[in-house]
């Protein structure tokens, strides 16, 4: 399979929901779907942000929501009523310095998935097809211990020890098991869509450089936006797994969708699948359970 956006089939009629798409792979997902008919509603943290983002993504409207805060996710949420045939969760932060949320979650587990898992449950009701969730090769560097509800649950209110990339890894485990449990509530009969997970590879964003700006490391941010410049695809070349995952046929759920070449970091996207953790049914119904815990989210309504 050597897919490319010219292989995205007309998409007039159809509607797409994308989380922080004013920038990075967000940004190209949503320009790509527009220019083949989409419909697409975007989010963004900031009306500086989102306004400019809807003025170069072809984006018919776009909504704030700021997944750090439970809050603003029940409001976003409140605002939707109609119904997508593609939610995609993209927006995320990568192997940033330890910060707590003002829900006093640990800042990446909250961004990347938390705020999703609580915003997808609320709109429930309006996704339509697909479930699109970015995910990431590093969730191979995640670990929620023997996968207890309590090591889950310290893990996601930042408490032990942390490292920036373990904790990033983490939470796109978080994101991978969640689709795998998505899958098994819809072979029960309590989801009627499909729950895809995808993961960009390597691509020359401005994630790569977000965790060493705040932590106020100016030159780890210039080497690894130059690298990244050398050696990463381009977003719109990151996007593309995300964009498959959108909008071809008969996809199975629970399927994770990666670039094919170069140990997963670049290429046309392919079918893979994640680490043998990701697939345990007892760290998924944990998983679970905390999540609705702590963000106060029942996706039985």
């Amino acid at each position: 399979m050597n897919w490319s956006a010219s292989d995205i089939p007309p998409l007039h009629g159809k509607k797409f929901l994308i989380t922080g798409a004013n920038s990075g792979l967000g940004l190209s997902t949503a320009k790509a779907l527009a220019d083949k008919g989409a419909q697409v509603t975007i989010t963004a943290r900031s009306k500086e942000k989102g306004e400019a983002a809807l003025k170069v993504s072809g984006a018919a409207e776009w909504l704030q929501l700021d997944l750090a805060d439970l809050a603003s996710v029940r409001e976003c949420a409140s605002k939707i009523s109609t119904r997508f045939d593609g939610v995609i969760l993209n927006a995320g932060i990568m192997a940033t310095p330890f910060a707590k949320t003002v829900d006093g979650f640990e800042l990446q587990m909250a961004t990347n998935y938390l705020g999703h898992f609580a915003f997808a449950g609320l709109i429930k009701p309006y996704i339509g097809e697909r479930l699109i969730v970015l995910s990431s090769i590093a969730h191979r560097l995640g670990s929620f211990g023997k996968g207890s509800t309590k090591e889950i649950k310290d893990a996601m209110q930042g408490i032990g020890s942390y490292s920036p990339w373990k904790a990033y890894g983490r939470s796109k485990l978080a994101d991978l098991v969640f689709v795998n449990q998505l899958e098994r509530r819809r072979l029960q009969g309590k989801e009627n869509f499909v729950s895809i997970a995808v993961h960009p590879g390597w691509a020359n964003t401005n994630l790569m450089t977000a965790g060493a700006k705040l932590a106020g490391d100016s030159l780890r941010e210039k080497a690894m936006g130059k690298v990244s410049e050398i050696f990463a695809q381009s977003s719109d070349e990151g996007a593309l797994p995300t964009l498959y995952a959108a909008t071809m046929p008969d996809i199975k759920g629970a399927s994770f969708i990666g670039p094919k070449d170069f140990l997963g970091l670049r290429g046309a996207p392919a079918f893979t699948h994640g680490n043998a953790t990701s697939y345990r049914q007892q760290l998924g119904a944990n998983l679970w359970k905390v999540s609705e815990e702590l963000t106060q989210t029942s996706w039985e309504n």
